[in-house]
């Protein structure tokens, strides 16, 4: 793919950050579903880590500029993490080649959920380090696993799905021969 159609797909993932969570929170579901990780995971799968941790840092500041979702507060968490599913996520689906893509989109993704999560709770835990409120690993556990599972098994579903779909419909580089 070209320097110039990956940036297309990077803006159009960074306008879909600004897109997505007003409208997931329009109906009840934006916490709950987590739309502005969408984004940010498709851009990595489908241009590269670079393009993927610019979309984390990008998307998830413009759309608190634009939409106050995520609110300003909680921007000390959700750069790093979102920076870190981009960054994640590029880097392992570039390595990992199985000769089936749909499982390289799995294996790449799941490692680089669970990171993301971990940068995101060091930085929580960094943040109210400076506080007289504490963190600990049940609140991490809760807030990133059991909270977000309805988030984790959307992320599970749409995104390896629009993927394939993007390269199957030639609209993203082919991965390899054997698709599946």
């Amino acid at each position: 793919m070209s320097t110039t159609r990956k940036l297309c797909v990077c803006a159009v993932c960074i306008a879909l950050c600004c897109v997505l969570p007003p409208a997931f929170h329009a109906i009840g579901l934006g916490s709950v579903l987590s739309p502005l990780h969408i984004p940010v995971f498709l851009c990595a799968l489908l241009c590269t880590w670079q393009y993927g941790l610019a979309c984390g840092l990008c998307g998830t500041l413009l759309s608190s500029l634009l939409t106050s979702m995520p609110p300003a507060a909680a921007l000390f968490h959700m750069v790093p993490e979102l920076c870190a599913y981009g960054l994640f996520t590029g880097l392992l689906f570039r390595r990992i080649r199985t000769g089936r893509t749909a499982l390289d989109i799995y294996l790449a993704l799941v490692p680089s959920m669970l990171l993301g999560r971990v940068v995101g709770g060091t930085a929580r835990v960094i943040f109210y380090l400076s506080g007289a409120e504490g963190y600990s690993l049940s609140l991490w556990v809760g807030a990133y696993f059991i909270e977000s599972f309805p988030a984790i098994v959307l992320h599970l579903a749409v995104v390896p799905a629009l993927t394939l779909v993007l390269m199957r419909a030639k609209l993203a580089p082919q991965r390899c021969a054997k698709e599946g």
